[in-house]
């Protein structure tokens, strides 16, 4: 799967994916208006209000990205609708030809992990039907309960063809708290780092592995390191724009063929008509100020990366 998006990459010379993580505040006054007349104030408009949000930013930047990660708790808040949304919301970008990495941070033990590489990467027989249920390309992965949680989503990785990506070192301001420590002299982060290049052995795709690594772009210098820990790795950059990342500090995330890296963006994409400089687009055209906040998003990272 790794791959597929190197391809996707490589054909639209964009090492980036758009974070799909709506709440109503960021959806358009005319979309949540439109909702509420077809389902009432429900969570049921909630649910269609977010699809539509979706689907426009979506048919706004299909031939720019390669990908979309949609973090699925934005759309547990709102129940089943919610879910629902977030499956026609994958189904509608695969329909566009884009991958999806599904940001579900799951991570447990024995049959408990199994069943949620099932849910989110594989297939499950039910009466004689196969049927697979979320149906995304990738998901992200807490490693905190070990080899344990990780090996059954390696086995669905190579089963069913898909990849994931293991958090390594976080982009909030916390995440020292515990990813930081100390452990023989090195950062748990280091650690963690070294076990996704090991597991990542067991799911070659090319020059890649199908086991990729989460590292925020707020934590450049660690980066590094962590970029010549796992150099058969692809990195899961976020932190892009609205937490403080820039082009200039995500070189170091790459190697040195150029790949390695899909830079994330989310509220600076999806929330682009909130901003000063994009407001000129209105909330009637919001799909038109995220395509431009992509567009400013990849001349940044092309520039950092002598690629423009």
């Amino acid at each position: 799967m790794i791959s597929r998006l190197i391809n996707e990459i490589e054909k639209k010379n964009a090492p980036i994916v758009v974070g799909l993580d709506p709440m109503l505040s960021y959806i358009p006054e005319h979309l949540m208006e439109s909702a509420y007349a077809n389902c009432g104030h429900t969570l049921e408009a909630a649910g269609e209000a977010i699809f539509y949000f979706n689907k426009a930013i979506i048919d706004a930047t299909e031939d720019l990205i390669p990908a979309i990660k949609p973090q699925i708790a934005m759309y547990e808040q709102f129940g089943i609708p919610g879910l629902l949304a977030f499956q026609k919301t994958v189904d509608y970008a695969h329909k566009k030809g884009i991958l999806v990495i599904g940001d579900v941070k799951r991570g447990d033990i024995g049959s408990t992990s199994a069943a949620y590489a099932t849910a989110h990467l594989g297939s499950i027989d039910v009466g004689g039907k196969t049927f697979s249920p979320f149906r995304e390309d990738f998901a992200t992965v807490n490693p905190y309960l070990g080899s344990d949680g990780i090996n059954p989503f390696i086995e669905e990785c190579n089963a069913s063809d898909k990849g994931i990506f293991v958090l390594v070192k976080t982009s909030n301001p916390s995440s020292g708290e515990f990813q930081d420590q100390l452990i023989d002299g090195h950062p748990l982060y280091e650690l963690v780092g070294k076990a996704v290049e090991k597991w990542g052995k067991n799911s070659m795709d090319g020059s890649y592995s199908n086991v990729g690594a989460v590292v925020g772009a707020t934590y450049p210098e660690m980066g590094k390191t962590l970029r010549k820990l796992m150099p058969h790795a692809y990195i899961l950059v976020p932190g892009y724009g609205a937490q403080g990342g820039k082009g200039e500090d995500l070189a170091c995330f790459f190697n040195r063929d150029g790949l390695g890296a899909i830079v994330n963006s989310s509220r600076g994409i999806i929330c682009a008509y909130q901003k000063e400089e994009y407001a000129s687009f209105g909330a009637a055209n919001f799909a038109d100020a995220s395509r431009q906040a992509v567009e400013d998003m990849l001349s940044d990272i092309r520039s950092a990366l002598g690629k423009e």
